[in-house]
């Protein structure tokens, strides 16, 4: 037989694009059409429909960026219609290769009900089916003319991302405005085609499927009339039933479908969008579950559920309802999909406390998954927070992204720094918008690393990122490939189910240990230093807030502010998604998050002054709170008190230029160029700087990545470096104890302040930059006379270990990493740690000297500030402010310590007597990340704590007051009963704790 498939291949691909497509909607008549353009902001929805609307054309051009426009869109199904299925045709000047990436629609009846949401996927409205013929079609359209960020030419700076730089010119033309006839049988007949046509292209050429199915697909060609397809879909239809029917092998692959729209709480948009996308995509799941029986939708994010309740009560009684049937989900139990990387401890706990809370609240629903599929990597820590959260799964797909290495597993667990394992998915289908393609379910089979072992994979289906959600085409080919001969099976069904089945026949399934690092978006660690300083500030804020009111609480009776510390939690949990904190959003996402860390900084400086004056009473003592879970200088850890002097610092000249600090633990030499060359550990009579190098070295790389701008940093930024070491002036601080140094580089302008702490062994770095630059890369760089193979990282509860080396891809790939507070790196009894108060990215390397000793110097770089165009052009423009450490002589302890002090600066204030710590414990190993009063308002005391320095503790917690009853809980503050329950002897409570072990433990008050 001769070989004709690509003429029959290429034949289909013909009828179906300008013959059977084109005869869905055989007959259509126009609507009359009437626009409304809002002034500013987007306006409730009683005055759009409201407003008077003047006659607009298809054709005409509409939406300034960013603006909100009511299109009114009146007619009359025609008598010839009658008992026919009519739908409106309703395309707003969509793209249909940009779903989610542009403008966008959400119709409402007269009434103000929402019909369904508008986007280049689903541009329909049904009207009837059937229809009687003559009835009146009235619909409006809140209609978005959100700009192309990323389009054609992908990465290309654009004013486009901020309302008040995008202009006011048109965006969008009204291409069709329509009332049609929809014929259902062609429309089926279509989704017959393209499904059996890309399976047989996944199939082997000498597959004796492939040839059948080919030879339908040319009988159901033949059977078309070309001049009459609507008369002739049926007989067409009929020629593929046999092999639609034909069952699938045993052995295929078993793909679990869940609908899904994952969408960026902000990315390309600012918030205030996100808040429409999210209705327009419930409003159209709702209705396609109400039309598709098998149909199950999962939707994550707390946060755009809270959205929903708030800004569209309609709406939201449809999601309600279809919640109930168990058939829109609540997945993922997170506030947002935040970043995991660059949260602090207790921020990623309190993800899942918000977001799992909200669902129980509203639903009762506590479901087991966290559900991350775009978030650019996984912390170490992660793994015991989830479990603490009393959930055991997760489900990722960012880290196919990875460049380098191909993760081996697609099921797998995942074991954390303190060993706590969770069942771990990662989708071979390789996307989080499965559009149930032949060809991403065949990848899906092919691709996944578990053969053998496993056979079941997950596919989250519907169109995300900017919403849309799942179609009724996605839905049809669905039902296709339930069981099919040649394709994986495909089963509607909720995460739970699959992590259940999945689980089940994988019960021993291979370990992954340590963070999942993704090999791509390493700058995110960097972008928008601002953005990202703000999220440290608030944190660390939030910290004080909450122990100072407990404190105050139990002391004074002050009133704890639960309602306001609960909404700036939210707050500040949802600028922690994985495109705000990350600094990979547009420039008006970035510019309200700032305002917003300021208003946030402002209330809850206020908490903390209205509670410490509560505590300190009235006096003219000068009362120094510490806030950090260390005391320091007499003032113990959450407590106040007097503060006591610790010797003195001198600063006087060096012999060959500059200036020496001297306090009698450190000796810092600085150069004439104001660079630091000696670091001097007196009583381990050791020099920390590496010989014929200097620190705190400014240093300046050219930074244009090969693609996404504000997300990737390529490797081959290294190539090119300038060390910045031209002077201004350098002169002696006015505090006697540091020394002032100012540079000039390009359009910049940098002041730095080296000093050094009476009593204190760190030299502290205050670095202000005027930053002017475009496409470059400033790092802050220390190289250590320490030979290291691996260094700490500070992550959430604890830390863990990265090589310094590079003997692997694995390692070489990890050539910009995450810390939180510090890096630590040391020889056996002599290390030195890096402390910062807001940045987070870095990279250690280490070089053997050929000249000199033959020593290694093991190189700390801080990442400070980049300048990428895409999507902000402006990104990190002006002045920033910040404080590093370098701690000589450090062991881990001292690197935890540090960490936490420099976050956390004492505040002064006075009054009449010293305060308390309301909890104290006498192990360091041992830290306090929370302090506060039960979220239910029983007045009960919470306080969280973990073993930070990676060996076993023993540790007594003591009351600062009566305790009738101590309970071991989750992160919801729910008992434990499995949990290992701390020995109690009246307010002393005993623990032993394994290596980073994070416990909860909630005590009931006796009565005051």
């Amino acid at each position: 037989m001769h070989d004709d498939r690509s003429l029959v291949e290429a034949r289909l691909r013909r009828v179906l694009e300008e013959r059977v497509r084109p005869a869905v909607y055989p007959e259509s008549v126009p609507l009359d059409v009437a626009v409304w353009h809002a002034p500013d902001e987007p306006v409730p929805v009683a005055e759009g429909l409201a407003a008077e609307p003047r006659p607009v054309e298809v054709g005409a051009r509409w939406g300034a960026p960013w603006g909100t426009s009511w299109f009114r869109v009146t007619g009359t199904v025609p008598e010839a219609w009658a008992g026919k299925t009519v739908e409106a045709l309703l395309d707003l000047g969509f793209d249909e290769n940009m779903p989610g990436f542009q403008c966008e629609g959400l119709v409402y009846r007269p009434d103000g009900t929402p019909v369904k949401g508008l986007n280049p996927r689903n541009q329909w409205v049904r009207i009837g089916a059937p229809v009687e013929g003559g009835e009146e079609v009235r619909l409006h359209i809140e209609a978005a003319s959100n700009p192309v960020i990323l389009g054609h030419h992908p990465f290309r700076p654009t004013e486009l991302g901020d309302k008040e730089t995008a202009g006011s010119a048109p965006q969008y033309t009204l291409t069709r405005m329509d009332l049609a006839v929809f014929d259902e049988t062609v429309w089926q007949l279509v989704t017959d085609l393209e499904v059996l046509g890309e399976l047989m292209a996944e199939l082997p050429a000498d597959s004796a499927r492939r040839w059948e199915i080919l030879r339908a697909v040319e009988g159901a060609l033949d059977a078309i009339d070309l001049q009459d397809v609507n008369g002739t879909a049926a007989r067409a239809r009929s020629r593929l039933t046999d092999v639609l029917s034909s069952p699938a092998s045993p052995s295929a692959h078993r793909i679990s479908a869940v609908g899904h729209a994952h969408i960026d709480s902000a990315w390309l948009w600012p918030l205030r969008e996100t808040v429409r996308k999210v209705a327009r995509t419930t409003a159209n799941m709702t209705a396609l579950l109400d039309d598709e029986p098998d149909f199950v939708f999962a939707m994550s994010q707390a946060q755009q559920w809270a959205w929903v309740k708030e800004h569209r009560p309609e709406v939201w009684a449809r999601v309600k309802k279809a919640v109930a049937d168990g058939r829109f989900v609540p997945a993922g139990g997170m506030w947002v999909e935040s970043d995991t990387n660059l949260p602090g401890s207790e921020a990623m706990a309190r993800q899942f406390v918000h977001g799992k809370r909200f669902f129980l609240d509203e639903f009762g629903i506590d479901n087991e998954e966290a559900w991350l599929p775009d978030t650019f990597g996984f912390a170490a820590g992660l793994p015991q927070i989830i479990k603490a959260a009393g959930s055991k799964y997760l489900l990722t797909q960012k880290i196919s992204w990875s460049r380098t290495n191909k993760f081996p597993h697609h099921t797998f667990a995942w074991e954390g720094i303190d060993g706590t394992r969770i069942f771990t998915h990662f989708p071979p289908v390789d996307t989080y918008n499965c559009s149930m393609k032949g060809s991403e379910l065949a990848h899906a089979a092919r691709n996944f690393r578990d053969k053998g072992n496993a056979r079941h994979s997950l596919a989250p289906s519907g169109w995300g990122d900017g919403g849309g959600g799942t179609t009724r085409e996605m839905v049809a080919r669905a039902a296709r490939l339930r069981d099919l001969e040649g394709s994986p099976t495909v089963t509607w069904e909720t995460p739970a189910a699959f992590f259940a089945k999945a689980e089940a026949e994988y019960p021993h399934p291979p370990v992954w240990v340590g963070e999942l690092y993704l090999e791509l978006h390493r700058a995110t660690l960097t972008s928008q230093a601002k953005t990202k300083q703000g999220n440290r500030r608030s944190e660390h804020l939030l910290r004080e807030a909450e122990l100072w009111a407990a404190t105050a609480a139990v002391r004074t009776g002050f009133p704890y502010p639960y309602d306001e510390l609960d909404r700036v939690w939210k707050t500040v949990l949802l600028h922690q998604f994985h495109d705000i904190l990350p600094g990979s959003s547009i420039a008006w996402v970035h510019r309200e998050a700032r305002a917003t860390y300021e208003r946030i900084a402002g209330e809850l400086n206020a908490i903390i002054d209205a509670a410490q004056r509560a505590l300190a009473g009235e006096g003219q003592r000068e009362l120094v709170f510490n806030a950090a879970p260390h005391s320091r200088r007499g003032i113990p850890a959450g407590g106040a008190g007097v503060r006591v002097a610790e010797g003195a610092t001198s600063v006087s000249p060096r012999e060959e230029g500059g200036y020496v600090l001297d306090n009698g633990l450190l000796r810092i030499g600085i150069d004439d160029r104001g660079l630091v060359v000696s670091v001097y550990d007196i009583e381990a009579d050791r020099e920390t700087v590496a010989p014929g190098r200097v620190a705190g070295l400014l240093q300046l790389h050219p930074d244009f990545p090969n693609m996404w701008d504000a997300w990737d940093v390529d490797e081959f930024y290294r190539n090119t470096v300038t060390d910045l070491t031209g002077l201004d002036e350098i002169t002696p601080g006015e505090d006697g104890a540091s020394v002032r140094i100012v540079r000039s580089f390009g359009a910049s302008r940098v002041t730095q302040v080296l000093s050094l702490p009476p009593g204190e062994r760190r030299l502290v770095l205050d670095t202000e930059v005027d930053w002017h630059e475009t496409e470059k890369f400033l790092k802050l760089a220390f190289p250590l006379d320490v030979h290291a193979e691996r260094y700490a990282s500070e992550t959430q509860f604890g830390h863990f270990h990265r090589p310094t080396h590079t003997n692997t891809s694995w390692e070489a790939a990890k050539f910009e990493a995450c810390n939180h507070r510090f890096v630590h790196l040391e020889e056996p009894g002599w290390g030195v740690a890096v402390v910062n108060d807001s940045t987070y990215g870095h990279d250690v390397t280490r070089a053997v000297r050929t000249d000199g000793d033959g020593g290694t110097t093991t190189t700390v770089r801080v990442s400070l500030l980049r300048a990428p165009r895409f999507p902000d052009p402006e990104t990190d423009q002006g002045v920033h402010r910040f404080r590093h450490a370098l701690v000589p002589g450090a062991g881990i302890g001292d690197a935890v310590r540090e960490g936490w002090r420099i976050n956390l600066p004492e505040r002064v204030t006075t009054g009449a007597q010293d305060v308390a710590p309301l909890v104290t414990v006498d192990q360091d190993a041992v830290v306090i990340t929370a302090v506060k009063l039960a979220d239910d308002g029983s007045g009960d005391v919470v306080v969280r704590f973990h073993e930070a320095h990676g060996g076993r503790a023993r540790a007594t917690l003591t009351a600062g007051f009566e305790v009738t009853g101590v309970t071991v809980t989750d992160l919801l503050e729910r008992p434990l009963p499995e949990a290992a329950a701390p020995v109690v002897d009246g307010e002393r409570m005993t623990v032993r704790l394994r290596p980073f072990e994070l416990v909860t433990l909630r005590l009931r008050r006796g009565q005051a």
